[in-house]
């Protein structure tokens, strides 16, 4: 078993009255793809969040990479090296896919405003370095058919990708995939699937990903963590998780948001 790159520890997290998570701790080893699951409104979403400190925990820590963080921030997460794709697509939908995958690029531009504005060499050799990454990943997730169409007009599963391929532009050690394949048919479903393996193993990943379609949750995932309002109620490998009675008594129950 790897070390873990992830550990969450003791994490709380209320909105007014309302416990979104409480109490949950778990590790994510360096390398594996870990699947968030549970039921409606079992805080899968506010998990990932948390972590990449969209919400802020009122209990708890997190530790990424040895380093521990009362506070986990967006910037700092995203320094860090923890990338993130959404639930609702978050596209920018009046650029084009190879724009849109540019700007996962930003934070990694190390030349000023007034060297682009001015189009300095230095300004013009960063701009074709970060092209360069981004064709590549391009090709990696095979996407150059509809590399200069603009976003708004490709179909919802090719959405999910060029939103995986921003993410991947980043460079990130880690990877948190909020439902990366909502909405899509099988053949999409299977296609995403080993896009997410093979981004994995290509670039040294870490994944963590929320999905509810459980085979492919036990296709994909060495470790599952599985939550029920707002707890922990399983941590393990499929086989594991999928014979815990906890976690069957929940998929089996009505789902609550």
């Amino acid at each position: 078993m790897a070390e873990p790159i992830l550990q969450i520890n003791n994490i709380s997290l209320s909105f007014g009255g309302v416990k979104a998570i409480e109490n949950i701790s778990f590790n994510v080893a360096d390398g594996e793809v870990c699947a968030v699951v549970g039921p409606n409104g079992a805080g899968k979403s506010s998990m990932l969040n948390v972590i990449n400190g969209i919400y802020t925990a009122q209990e708890g820590n997190i530790t990424f990479d040895g380093t521990t963080h009362a506070k986990m921030t967006t910037s700092v997460a995203a320094k860090a090296g923890i990338a993130r794709t959404f639930q609702n697509i978050a596209l920018f939908k009046g650029m084009n896919v190879v724009e849109n995958i540019m700007t996962g690029r930003n934070m990694m531009t190390k030349t000023n405003w007034m060297a682009q504005g001015l189009n300095l060499p230095s300004a013009k050799r960063e701009e074709a370095e970060h092209r360069e990454a981004v064709e590549k990943i391009i090709s990696f997730l095979q996407i150059e058919a509809i590399r200069k169409t603009q976003a708004a007009s490709l179909p919802y599963g090719l959405q999910k990708r060029v939103e995986l391929a921003r993410a991947l532009a980043a460079e990130p050690r880690m990877l948190l995939l909020d439902e990366p394949m909502a909405g899509m048919n099988l053949e999409e479903k299977q296609d995403m699937s080993c896009f997410i393996l093979e981004a994995n193993r290509e670039y040294a990943l870490t994944t963590v990903l929320i999905e509810h379609d459980i085979g492919v949750v036990m296709d994909i995932s060495d470790h599952v963590v599985v939550l029920d309002y707002g707890k922990k109620i399983g941590d393990g490998t499929p086989d594991e998780v999928v014979n815990n009675q906890d976690v069957i008594n929940a998929y089996l129950g009505v789902s609550h948001d």
